[in-house]
Formats: structure tokens, sequence, C-alpha cells
């Protein structure tokens, strides 16, 4: 099993210390990767940047270690069975993927900032968070002890982030048996019953879809901002969703955005977390993952994730027809449709599919690709005499 260890001196400096403790080693030579880029966003975010001070000490002295490119490191043991690799990481990017630390909260996405030890990477790990007593985590993975995260390999670790702090609020669901938990870090009065219902409604709407969901529980990770921002990631067991301001949290056109990136963000754990394009099994943390389906992973996703807010019940006709006509505007706006394909854009993701770019290059993977779904899904319909849809065709 690996070890994790996170702490912090003074949390004003946004640095967090983390040390791994690798025991049972058997390596002469050592070698330590650091994520390139996180799932959910394909492009290389070069998190080493965000290090400082990588070091490694084994029996109490120092031991050889540095860097062989811009985020692998070696590491000699001198024979050693166990070992410990220390770092700071510079937590204080502010969104549904990055990282977090002040005095109110720790927000870790482990993706960012930890390590893996090649050749280890199927193995348990352990993630030991230091913070106050009272202060709550959380997470998608099981707390086996206070404060301790256990996954079952490194994989499952990079996608499970936590938010740890003295100030969680948190409220369970159940459907089909499954508990669903939301838990919001921030400034904000949720009217926690109307909440309920209708994650509950799109959620109940999601699993007839599907038959069933691929894990036991799920975890709705929502920091709620002073501030206006937008913006969710998707993982294995949860989501983080980072939305404001908080003050207006409950009216129509936050609610709506609200439950529109919850939907979205629960509909991947199906689409993109559990039903993968072959070129990402498995990940390849180190270096770009190229896929022409992008537009399937996004667009189907951002098509049913309103979709199903309508069939719940949760937006009515006229507040779905809405949104589907923002998403043509958007479409029509736009004339990288006579320049590159909705495939060759999802290959270009990895060059420039979260930037600007040069006008009209690229379409969006999004917008394309949920009107992509929605012509499919008509097609089927109206081919079939509404007897067969995308539904049945499950991805």
């Amino acid at each position: 099993m690996i070890h994790y260890h996170l702490s912090y001196t003074n949390p004003l400096t946004h640095f967090v210390d983390i040390t791994i403790t690798i025991t049972q080693n058997r390596q002469e030579q050592l070698y330590l990767q650091l994520p390139a880029w996180r799932p959910g966003r394909y492009e290389l975010q070069h998190f080493a940047q965000k290090l400082r001070h990588v070091t490694a000490s084994a029996n109490n002295s120092s031991i050889p270690v540095g860097k062989v490119t811009k985020d692998r490191w070696k590491v000699t043991p001198k024979g050693a069975d166990t070992l410990q690799i220390h770092y700071s990481f510079y937590a204080r990017q502010m969104d549904a993927g990055g990282s977090w630390l002040d005095e109110a909260m720790l927000y870790i996405n482990p993706v960012n900032c930890l390590m893996a030890i090649e050749g280890r990477e199927h193995e348990p790990c352990q993630l030991q968070v230091a913070i106050p007593a009272d202060w709550q985590i959380a997470s998608g993975l099981p707390e086996k002890e206070k404060h301790m995260l256990e996954a079952g390999s490194f994989d499952e670790l990079a996608d499970s982030p936590f938010i740890a702090s003295g100030n969680l609020q948190k409220e369970t669901f159940v459907v089909k048996d499954m508990p669903f938990h939301i838990w919001i870090q921030g400034d904000c009065r949720p009217d926690w019953e109307k909440i309920k219902h209708d994650f509950t409604a799109f959620t109940r709407e999601q699993l007839a879809v599907f038959g069933g969901f691929p894990v036991p529980e799920y975890h709705y990770l929502n920091i709620i901002l002073p501030y206006r921002f937008y913006h969710g990631v998707e993982h294995s067991h949860s989501t983080v969703i980072t939305l404001g301001p908080g003050e207006l949290l409950m009216t129509p056109s936050l609610y709506k955005e609200l439950l529109g990136v919850s939907s979205h963000e629960l509909f991947h754990t199906w689409n993109i977390k559990k039903i993968r394009p072959k070129e990402l099994l498995p990940y390849n943390f180190a270096q770009e993952n190229y896929f022409r389906t992008g537009y399937v992973a996004e667009g189907i996703t951002t098509y049913y994730g309103d979709y199903m807010l309508a069939r719940a019940g949760v937006f009515s006709t006229e507040a779905y027809f809405e949104e589907l006509n923002k998403t043509l505007q958007r479409y029509h706006a736009d004339y990288s449709r006579d320049n590159l394909s909705v495939a060759d854009s999802s290959f270009d993701l990895w060059l420039d599919g979260y930037k600007p770019g040069v006008p009209d290059r690229k379409v969006s993977i999004y917008v394309k690709g949920a009107l992509t779904a929605l012509l499919l899904d008509l097609q089927l319909r109206k081919a079939t005499d509404n007897k067969t849809s995308l539904d049945l065709a499950r991805l």
C-alpha cells in the first residue's frame, strides 16, 4: 500500500505539504510520475509547475532524487525498503478541476498534486489529511479512519477529489436503495426540500434509462462562491461543482444552472467514466490521450443533461425549449462548422480545445455534439414510429 499524507502550516500561503511513504521497495531506480492532465479536461495542464522542494529520504537520511522530464522524477533508494518523498504544492486554483487551501477549507483534486509510483499504480492507497479535529471530509472515497481516505488504486485516488472544512452542509436522498449525498461548502441558504425533490426526480429518470447505477453511492461536492462562477467536473463516484454567487443560489436563473450542471455531471457517471473510448483505457497521465469521440462524451451528455430534467418534470416544456434554442443559437452563430468537423475538433481538444484560438477554426463539441445527439434521437424515433430512441442505444 502507498501512503500519502497532506498537511499545511499556514493556510494563507496556499502551500500544502505532501509526504509519500513507499514501503516494500524492491527497485534500484524508482520513478515517480505526476499527472500532466486530468480526466474531464483533455489538455496538458502541467501541474508540476505548482510543486516546490521535491526531496527524498530513507532511514532518516536524504537520498538522491532528480527530475528526468517536466513531471517525472527518478529516486535512488540505495537499497532502502521504506522511503519517503516530500514536496509542497501550491493550492490556489478555484474551479471544479483545481485545488484550494485557505483558513476555511482544504479542497484537493488529487490528480493535481499526487505522484504515482511507476509499476505500483494498481496497489491500494491511503490518504491521511492533517486538518482540525472538528472538520469533515466530503469525498467519494470511504473514510476508513477519521480523516483517512482509502482508494483501491492510484487511478481511483486521482479521480477522487475532496473538500475538508468545518462548515460543510450535507443532505442525502435515496433512489433505488442507493444514497446520493449533496454537500455544500460556502455562504448560501439552500432550500433543501426543493433541491432534494428535484435531484431525486432527475436521478430517478437517469437510472431508468440505464437500468441501474455503476457505483454504490454518489457525492455532489458543491463549492458555492460569493461571485459569478460556473464549472463542473465529473468523477467516478462524485462531481465537483463550483457555482456562484451564493446569495442568488435559489433564484430561478442560478438554480436552473445548478440543476443543469448537476444533471450533466451525473450522466457522465455512465458516459465517459464507465462507458469510455478504448483510447482512454487505461488513462495515460504522462501524455496526451487522443480520441475522436469527445463529442460523444460531452455532446450526448449535454443533450441528455437537460433532456432528463425535462422528462423528470424538473424543467417545464418551455424551459427545456429555451435551453434548446440557446444551443441552436450558439451553433448558428459559429461558422467553424465550415472548417473543422466535430470529430476533428474532438481530436484537437489537446491542441486548443478550451481556448478561443483562431476565429472559426473549430466547433464546440458540447454544442454540435448535443445537436448531433438530438438529431440521432429524432431520426431513431421517426424511423421506428417512436418505438426506439437513443435511450435504447445505451450509448
